[in-house]
């Protein structure tokens, strides 16, 4: 049953309406309400709807014209990738995200590393390449090789904003305005995207961009990058003051102590990101794999031509 659920309308409230106005508080969270609960009135569905319309459109025109397109390619885009965005926004996930920080640290880390990862691997701007005409595809490869987009992809570069952000957003008050003004609080689900895809991308990537470091230097990045969630985790875990201000106390949750939440929730930014780091840095060394391979079956076959060359000219000598 697909519905707008009312809790949006509850945990999105002003806090001192919830406390004085007398409110009902959101229900207690629980994993029924994630499968049955939907909310569509985001610009983020239609966002999706439109960039898997878009991908699918540039398959479709591949196959009309006898081209082949891997088809984990299609399915690490449109699955892990749009649908893993969409189910910690469009379900109940999204309409708790303001009610429970550990909800909105499970929001954290798919739509910054689970979700940009699948996109990457979905390979969307191979696909812009050989599916769009001429003119658009030459302002593609502009875009593409441009000096912004080598700033922002240069690996140290999104190393940095990757790893500096998180700290940014929750050890400073800006975290607490993103909880009481819906917009903020919407933006800042656009970031995590576009930070994890700008960290991702460079490293796990199959489009091609500009200075892209070789294997061995990727897969120092992202060692580097693990300690990284571990430390996060384990402060706000540790941590004696509450994330949010007086957010959550304000909202008097009957089954939820915003204490026990939050080391939930520096619980789960720990270990969950250091399972997708290790797990990525897999992925990472099984490409490195393939591209070895592939370089050794090209060397074999330019010594193959080479040999057959200096054959012929042995015998028409």
């Amino acid at each position: 049953m697909l519905h707008v659920d009312q809790i949006l309308a509850v945990t999105s409230a002003a806090p001192a309406t919830l406390a004085a106005g007398g409110e009902a508080a959101p229900p207690p969270f629980t994993v029924a309400r994630v499968l049955t609960e939907t909310r569509l009135d985001s610009w983020l569905t239609l966002g999706l709807v439109l960039a898997a319309g878009l991908y699918l459109y540039g398959v479709h025109r591949l196959r009309l014209r006898g081209d082949r397109w891997p088809v984990i390619r299609t399915v690490s885009f449109l699955g892990p990738g749009l649908g893993g965005i969409a189910l910690v926004t469009l379900t109940g996930l999204g309409a708790y995200d303001t009610a429970l920080l550990s909800v909105h640290m499970v929001q954290h880390m798919v739509l910054s590393m689970i979700a940009p990862i699948f996109l990457a691997l979905g390979a969307p701007v191979t696909l812009a390449l050989r599916t769009l005409p001429v003119r658009p595809r030459k302002r593609l490869l502009a875009i593409v090789h441009s000096r912004i987009a080598r700033i922002y992809s240069f690996p140290l570069v999104a190393f940095t904003i990757f790893v500096v952000n998180p700290f940014a957003l929750y050890f400073t008050d800006l975290y607490e305005f993103t909880l009481r003004h819906e917009w903020a609080h919407e933006l800042v689900h656009a970031h995590f995207i576009a930070t994890g895809c700008v960290f991702f991308w460079p490293l796990l990537g199959l489009d091609p961009l500009p200075g892209r470091w070789p294997y061995p230097a990727r897969a120092l990045l992202m060692v580097l990058s693990v300690p990284f969630h571990t430390v996060l985790g384990l402060t706000i875990m540790q941590s004696t003051t509450l994330f949010g201000g007086d957010w959550y106390p304000s909202l008097n949750l009957s089954w939820s102590d915003p204490w026990e939440d939050q080391v939930v929730a520096g619980g789960v930014l720990w270990a969950g990101g250091e399972f997708v780091s290790v797990t990525m840095l897999a992925v990472l060394v099984v490409q490195w794999i393939k591209q070895s391979e592939r370089e050794a079956r090209r060397l074999d076959r330019e010594l193959d031509r080479q040999e057959a060359r200096q054959k012929a000219a042995e015998a028409s000598a």
